[in-house]
This record gives C-alpha cells, sequence and structure tokens, in this order.
C-alpha cells in the first residue's frame, strides 16, 4: 500500500512539488503541470504529454531537452481538467504549434480534446495523439480504441526528437503517428495497487497467480495465469507481441521493459535476459532497450514488454540524444535557462445581480455543500463498485469535485454573485478538480445547466428542468453514451425526463424533483443488469455484471440530496 502522505487529497499536488524541487534543472512548476526551465527556441514545435499522477516518472519526468516540453498532471489516476491542460500548452507553445500526447483513456480524451479546440480558437495551432499500444484492451482491427500504456515513452521520445531537430509541425504529428501505430505493449501483475489513504488495493491478484493484460489505472487483468519462471513470462510476452509485427519489419525494434511500481530492477534485469533471448528467437534486434520504470502503477507489482517496430526514420529519432529526468541518452543538449513569467490564476469578478437571484445562490452554494457531504460518506462504496470494472477512483473523484464545487459556490454566493454564476463557478471548480472522465461531464453538465438560470430573474421550475435536460444532451453529445451503455446517462435520461414531465403538470420543484430521484435511483439500481459498452470497463463484462454503475448510482445519489435539500 502507498505508505507515505499526508493529506491524500493533496498528494498528487504535493508529489507534483517535490519533483519540481528536485528536478529544477528540467523542470519549473506552473498551475497544472510543470514545463521545461531551459529555453527553447521561438518556433520550436511544443511537445506537451500528460495524464493522471500516480505513474510516476510519467508524465513530469519526460520533460526536457529531446523530449517533451511540459507535462499536465492531473490527480492519481485522473485525467487533468481542460482548464489545467490548456494553461499548460499556453506556458509551453513557442509559437510552432503544440503536439498534445496521451493515453487514449475517457477522461483524456475529453479534456485534451476540449483543450485543443480551445486553444485553437484562440490562434493556436494544436494536434491531438493519443496513444493506443495496449494490446490487451482491443483486437489488432480495433487498435484505434486501445488504450495507452508503457508505449507512451517511445511514441514521445520519437515525437520529442523530432520537434528537437526542428521539424515543423506536420512533420512532427506525421512521425507521432507513424510510430503509435509501430508501438505495442502488454503487461502482467502480481499485484494489485492502492491509492493514498485507501486501506484496500483496487484490485487483487491470488497467490501463485498472475494478472494478465492488466491496465496502468488499477484495472484488474483479463484474465490470470499460473505464476511462471521468468524464461516463460518472457516468451509469454514476445510471443504476444510478435503476432503484430508489421509485414513491412526490418527486424530492428525499439524495447521498453517497464516496472510497475513495485517490481525491482533486479527482477526485471533477470526477465530480460529471456526477452532478449526470445526477441533473438523472432528474429529481431533490440536497438537501444530500455529497462526500469518508466509508466507506474502507484506501488503495483507487475511489468510490460514494449516493441515498437523500427524503420530508418524512426530509429534515428528513438537514438536521438536527450536529457530528461526519466531519459538521458546521447550528446550532451547545450541550454540555458528559461526566462521568468508570471503564472497565477485571475480572480473572479461578477456582475450585477438582482435580491432574488442571490437568494437562489445562497440555496444553490447550500444546496451543494449537502451533496459534498453525502459523495464524501459514500466514497468507499462509489469506489468498491467501480473497481469491478474500472479504475476503482470514481468515488475520490466525486468527493474532490464536489468539495471543490460547493466552496467555489460558496465564495460566489458570499461574493453576491447571482443563481446562474454561482452554479457556473461551481462547474468550473467541480471539472478542476475532480478531472478524470466524469469530472469533465460533471463540469459541463453544470456549466451548461447554469445556462437556464439567470442572475437577474428569480429561479423558476421550468428554468431548472430544462437546465437538467440541456446538461443532459451536452453530455450525451460530448461522452458518446446512451441509454443501456451502463454509465450515468442510464440515471440521468430517465431523472430529467419526469422532472420535465411533472413540472410541466403544475408540480413544484421540491416534488417534481422528488419523484424525480426517485425514478433515477431505480434506473441506477437497474444499470446492475447491464454491461459496459464503453470506456475501459468494456474490457470487463463478465466482472461488472451483477453490480451496478458506479456513475449511474452516484448520480441519483445526488439527485436524492438535492430532494432532500430542497423540500422546504
Amino acid at each position: 500500500m502507498t505508505c507515505i502522505y499526508d493529506n491524500p487529497e493533496e498528494f498528487a499536488k504535493t508529489a507534483l512539488a517535490g519533483f519540481a524541487s528536485v528536478y529544477a534543472r528540467h523542470v519549473r512548476p506552473v498551475i497544472g503541470g510543470v514545463v521545461r526551465s531551459t529555453a527553447t527556441p521561438e518556433g520550436k514545435v511544443s511537445i506537451v504529454v500528460g495524464g493522471g499522477s500516480g505513474h510516476y516518472p510519467a508524465f513530469a519526468g519526460f520533460v526536457g531537452p529531446g523530449l517533451a516540453d511540459a507535462a499536465v498532471a492531473g490527480d492519481v489516476f485522473a485525467s487533468p481538467s481542460t482548464h489545467l491542460v490548456a494553461n499548460v500548452c499556453r506556458k509551453a507553445n513557442r509559437g510552432g504549434g503544440v503536439l498534445l500526447g496521451f493515453g487514449k483513456y475517457a477522461g483524456d480524451v475529453l479534456n485534451f480534446g476540449l483543450a485543443a479546440e480551445r486553444l485553437i480558437s484562440e490562434g493556436v495551432d494544436v494536434r491531438v495523439l493519443p496513444v493506443t499500444d495496449d494490446v490487451a484492451s482491443a483486437p489488432a482491427e480495433k487498435a484505434n480504441e486501445r488504450r495507452g500504456v508503457a508505449g507512451d515513452l517511445a511514441v514521445f521520445k520519437i515525437a520529442g526528437a523530432a520537434a528537437e531537430a526542428g521539424m515543423k509541425l506536420d512533420d512532427v504529428e506525421r512521425v507521432a503517428i507513424k510510430a503509435n501505430k509501430n508501438t505495442v505493449s502488454f503487461g502482467v501483475a502480481f499485484s494489485g495497487c492502492t491509492l493514498p489513504g485507501a486501506k484496500e488495493p483496487l484490485f487483487t491478484v491470488p497467490a501463485q497467480r498472475i494478472g494478465v493484460g492488466l491496465g496502468i489505472h488499477g484495472e484488474p487483468g483479463i484474465s490470470e495465469e499460473d505464476m511462471m519462471p521468468a524464461s516463460a513470462l518472457a516468451k509469454m510476452l514476445v510471443d504476444k507481441l510478435v503476432q503484430e509485427k508489421p509485414a513491412d519489419c526490418k527486424g530492428r525494434v525499439a524495447v521498453i521493459l517497464n516496472g510497475l511500481g513495485c517490481t525491482k530492477y533486479e527482477e526485471l534485469f533477470v526477465l530480460w535476459v529471456s526477452v532478449e533471448a526470445e526477441l533473438k528467437k523472432a528474429g529481431l534486434t533490440a536497438v537501444e532497450p530500455e529497462v526500469g520504470e518508466y509508466v507506474t502503477s502507484m506501488d503495483m507489482a507487475g511489468c510490460s514488454l514494449t516493441l515498437t517496430w523500427l524503420d530508418d526514420e524512426l530509429e534515428q529519432l528513438w537514438c536521438a540524444p536527450c536529457d530528461a529526468p526519466v531519459l538521458r541518452r546521447g550528446a550532451i543538449i547545450p541550454t540555458q535557462p528559461a526566462p521568468a513569467f508570471e503564472d497565477k490564476e485571475e480572480e473572479l469578478k461578477f456582475g450585477p445581480a438582482s435580491a432574488a437571484s442571490k437568494e437562489n445562490g445562497k440555496c444553490i452554494a447550500g444546496v451543494l455543500a449537502k451533496v459534498a457531504t453525502a459523495l464524501r460518506e459514500a466514497e468507499p462504496e462509489l469506489g468498491r463498485i467501480d473497481a469491478r470494472a474500472g479504475d476503482g477512483d470514481h468515488g475520490q473523484g466525486m468527493t474532490r469535485g464536489s468539495a471543490a464545487a460547493a466552496e467555489a459556490a460558496q465564495k460566489a454566493a458570499a461574493a453576491g454573485a447571482g443563481a446562474a454564476s454561482v452554479l457556473a463557478t461551481a462547474a468550473n471548480a467541480w471539472a478542476d478538480r475532480a478531472g478524470g472522465a466524469s469530472g469533465a461531464l460533471w463540469g459541463l453538465a453544470l456549466r451548461i445547466w447554469s445556462t437556464q438560470l439567470s442572475d437577474e430573474a428569480e429561479m423558476t421550475a421550468d428554468a431548472v428542468a430544462k437546465g437538467a435536460q440541456a446538461g443532459l444532451e451536452a453530455i450525451m453529445r460530448l461522452g458518446g453514451a446512451k441509454v443501456g451503455d451502463k454509465t450515468l446517462v442510464d440515471s440521468f435520461v430517465p431523472f430529467a425526463a419526469t422532472l420535465n414531465e411533472e413540472v410541466g403538470k403544475g408540480k413544484t420543484l421540491a416534488e417534481a424533483w422528488a419523484i424525480a430521484a426517485d425514478v433515477a435511483t431505480k434506473a441506477g439500481e437497474a444499470t446492475a443488469q447491464l454491461t459496459p459498452k464503453l470506456g475501459r470497463a468494456k474490457s470487463h463484462t463478465q466482472r461488472s455484471l451483477g453490480y451496478p454503475d458506479a456513475g449511474a448510482i452516484s448520480l441519483a445519489l445526488c439527485a436524492r440530496v438535492v430532494a432532500e435539500a430542497i423540500k422546504g
């Protein structure tokens, strides 16, 4: 388990501060992550990478000359918010455009994609690169649906070298796409990982067994095998990847044997002897192999093997010099300190509001405080449900997001903001603090919901009901989920429909909301009979069957809490 921490909620933030202090030669902290502390030329393409924390040295450890220009850091196993991604990109941009790299997970796709759209609207040329190397997460014919694991390092290293060489954004993107297409990974786990402050791991592996095809966010493997000698393990890893060798492969591969956080380097070195032998049997030559910890999963015991099929162009870039905390090779790249800059959050300002809307804003703040309390109490159970087929962090993310929303709403209400501004401020805080897919979706829903309210007029039941429907439609449009996919949508659709129907019949908001909350609760419980169709959970359909969806359950819980809060 994770033994060293103060406040678990501040674990990722504190760890990043410590990293930035130790590696000040390479990085300087900014809001949301780190950027190079060394100067880069005007017009250079900026490589910005990122994702959730808990994977060190990914992603901050990849920042330095010859590799990435900046890294965005979310909370443990949670995507950074759209706001944070955009902020780090602005600080890293040198005028040559930005390549945004991340592992393909739902939260990262949402937040990095939305940040790219925001930056493009500001005139920044941004290209998005989701890494898809994990062969266990989807078959070869659906390789674009795979998640990103330790192959991140190979793809980002090649892209970073291309940018350092002065290539333009089109060519950097082309090379990065080719590297991603040519990269495959496969891993095993010997034990699960534990979130800071948690007493139990997100999943367990039976004694003398191996979880095969694990994920790096605490997801369990797709199958189990008996513990085996290093020679047999090496053969299993290599054989799985060699199956995907392209027809035009020249026999030269970049190789990364990656420890997942709690596997000793000596064990990896023992395994490497057999891996190298198996690669030679397959007619493959390892080029500048890397053995160590590169993309971890907190305290998980396990390892993964990554191969990148090299052509002449990719090999030259893979072998090019770099100087980052996690990877140093080749000739020293001359550097000088980057100029100083200011990085601080802008102070929130609110426009005028009517007395009635200000009172509504205070009401919203009070309701959100009750929601935050309820979610904090439900955190362990929501995490337990989520761990059946996901990464087990749903409860933690909801707790972080709702607490931040409640605090922001209280400050906005105290500053005299109206109902619309209070809810919009809370929405942004929820998205920023929670991160991940659920943070992006809840933030989006509440922000869209707020557009149906007003800072001038008093809040009406009709406006609240229409806001619920508008928020739902935004979630379905952005997340792509529909009823039956086993997501929060399965609760939200009947909730919004019932709320609008009951308000349309002339019921008060309290009456209509109570009925809708009851319908949402039953719908959430019914998701136990569904199998997941989206995200990482779709790889664990049988594990999920018989257990409700954590997102649907948490939405119904929030609905019930609000029903009680507005009863008067």
